[in-house]
């Protein structure tokens, strides 16, 4: 253990336990900013991967036109 490790447990036993429960909050917090959260990030990529739609239209403008038309009624 390091001894700023060892420094930081030492103030800790000096803090009244009424006060235990923000500084638990406070502490948890930190280690949320510091924690990487890669998986849930690849998970979430995978998800939209799915919803994504697969396009096959080759041609831009007869589908252009078809959506035109479609909703325009021309």
């Amino acid at each position: 253990m390091t001894a700023l490790r060892q420094n930081a447990i030492r103030e800790l036993e000096k803090i009244p336990e009424d006060k235990i429960g923000f500084l638990l909050q406070i502490m948890q917090g930190l280690n949320g900013l510091y924690h990487d959260n890669q998986s849930e990030r690849k998970e979430a990529f995978a998800r939209l991967e799915k919803l994504r739609k697969k396009g096959s239209v080759m041609d831009y403008d007869a589908e252009l036109a078809s959506y035109r038309d479609e909703k325009y009624g021309r």
